[in-house]
């Protein structure tokens, strides 16, 4: 009996569960290059050149370990261009008798595995995804028993399940839970910031980069100096190389921005670990041996950890329970286009411009950047949440649907209408100001408040509470914002309102069919 197990691109785990508990000589390992994975948006070059490259290099290292694996290739003349295709013609060849494979990371994936029994003629056994910490059916049964979602309470589960930075009686690591208000620092003058390690392409990536250039040229981004890890010793190298160089200053300026400066204390670890070429436990425990050994401070362990076993696995859960219906809603009924520098990078708001010079170049760009320019941008501009989740799915390495989505239309869009964030992520030019250099150097000047050089995001803000008052003037913790705006006077307000529809009307918006 030949037992088929598909692998998919982001599935690159050797302890994979689909690869558990089955003998090797009785099953085939299929993995799929196929044009529908990298078209069904525009991807970043460099994303699909990542992709492809981690996938062959992981097929070597299946054979080597003793695996018979099929490996259909972009460029192969009879590839069909989809899943289901080419898990249709691979049943046949090798007459299988079962499928098994691991839960997909995306509903529109597992749409279309949920057809192939019935396509295919063959069984299919679709296996939890255990790499991750907390299972759908988990965070699914921890969320029907609270009238909200509070990512807090969830992340403190996750410390319990998993023990990390926890002492023995139970309680968190130095008293507190949560250390994110010691993790909020402006960049240090005159500080110099490591690089992430980087690894000269070998001969297969070569080949992909090559293929990638041909085949998508016409995609955003840049692809020369590719350097990412595609394999989990790299990644791994690279885990090693962010914790001793990066992580102990990380947590105190994990806010900041620098201009020219594309990592900081980041890690860039998100595209190995979304690959699968790192597990979140391995990453998040490695932090917590550092504590441990004195080598890095609490709150850039904890505020690390956080983001990996807290707000990944609680979007991941969330994106889950939400399907289908969260990839469309509108809570803010807003409907402008996209803006062409999104694109382009070319406007003199210098800190949207370094987000996107930086997207372009590197497939990156620090959650802060992404979060409270690039999404608050467009929020505060009124762009369809749509168009924003469609750009940064395109834009980014790390980005799959499931980790992309509910970070862009429930957390920097709150267009689910606050059911993930209790308030919308808006901030005026003074946020940017105190975290970053950018205001400094910018042609727009961050301290007046209104007319042609005043810092855009100044009444673009007022002018976003205007336009939703009425939905967000109840909201406890927007109550200080409307507060200021109730002690405004008329002319003020005015000008404010002035000012941002005087600005709005000089955007142009990206080109049709940008994304699909």
């Amino acid at each position: 009996m030949t037992t088929l197990i598909p692998i998919l691109g982001d599935q690159l785990s050797h302890d994979l569960a689909s690869l558990r508990d089955v003998a090797r000589a009785d099953a085939v390992v299929l993995m799929m290059e196929v044009a529908e994975e990298a078209t069904y948006v525009r991807h970043h070059k460099r994303k699909i050149a990542l992709i492809l490259s981690a996938m062959r290099h992981f097929a070597d290292e299946l054979r080597v370990a003793g695996w018979t694996v099929d490996y259909v290739r972009l460029d192969d003349p009879a590839n069909t261009g989809s899943f289901t295709g080419e898990v249709a013609r691979a049943a046949d060849r090798h007459r299988a008798q079962a499928i098994r494979i691991v839960e997909p990371g995306e509903w529109r994936v597992k749409t279309a595995i949920d057809g192939w029994s019935k396509q295919v003629g063959v069984p299919v056994d679709v296996l939890g995804d255990d790499r991750f910490v907390c299972g759908i059916l988990e965070f699914q049964t921890w969320a029907q028993a609270r009238s909200t979602l509070v990512m807090e309470f969830f992340y403190r589960e996750m410390r319990r399940k998993t023990g990390l930075l926890m002492t023995a009686d139970g309680a968190p690591e130095g008293g507190k839970w949560n250390l994110d208000a010691e993790n909020r620092a402006p960049p240090k003058r005159g500080a110099s910031y490591p690089e992430p390690m980087t690894f000269t392409p070998d001969p297969i990536t070569s080949e992909v980069m090559e293929l990638v250039a041909e085949r998508f040229g016409g995609h955003f981004g840049r692809l020369d100096q590719f350097a990412l890890p595609v394999t989990a010793t790299q990644a791994r190298l690279a885990l090693g190389h962010f914790i001793d160089t990066a992580l102990p200053d990380f947590g105190t300026y994990q806010d900041a921005m620098v201009t020219g400066e594309d990592w900081l204390y980041h890690s860039w670890l998100s595209p190995a670990l979304n690959l699968g070429l790192l597990t979140p436990l391995e990453v998040a425990s490695a932090a917590a041996e550092a504590y441990a050994a004195g080598d890095v401070p609490l709150n850039a362990a904890e505020g690390f950890i956080r983001q990996i076993i807290g707000w990944r696995e609680y979007v991941r859960g969330y994106y889950w329970l939400e399907m289908p219906g969260v990839a469309s809603v509108n809570g803010l009924d807003a409907t402008r286009a996209l803006p062409e520098f999104y694109w382009t990078g070319e406007t003199d708001m210098l800190c949207v411009s370094e987000a996107v010079r930086n997207t372009r170049d590197n497939a990156y760009a620090h959650h802060i950047q992404r979060l409270m320019v690039l999404g608050n941008f467009a929020m505060l501009a009124g762009v369809r949440p749509q168009d924003v989740a469609d750009w940064f799915l395109v834009v980014y390495a790390d980005a799959y649907e499931w980790v992309e989505l509910p970070n862009v239309i429930a957390m920097s869009q709150h267009a689910d209408g606050g059911r993930l964030a209790t308030k919308p992520y808006a901030a005026g030019g003074a946020y940017i100001d105190r975290m970053s250099d950018h205001c400094a150097k910018c042609r727009y000047r961050v301290k007046l408040k209104t007319g042609p050089d005043a810092c855009p995001f100044n009444a673009l803000y007022w002018d976003f509470l205007a336009r939703h008052e009425r939905r967000f003037r109840g909201n406890r913790r927007m109550a200080n914002m409307y507060g200021n705006w109730d002690r405004m006077k008329p002319e003020q307000r005015e000008a404010y309102r002035v000012s941002a529809a005087a600005f709005l009307d000089t955007l142009e918006p990206a080109s049709p069919g940008w994304a699909r």
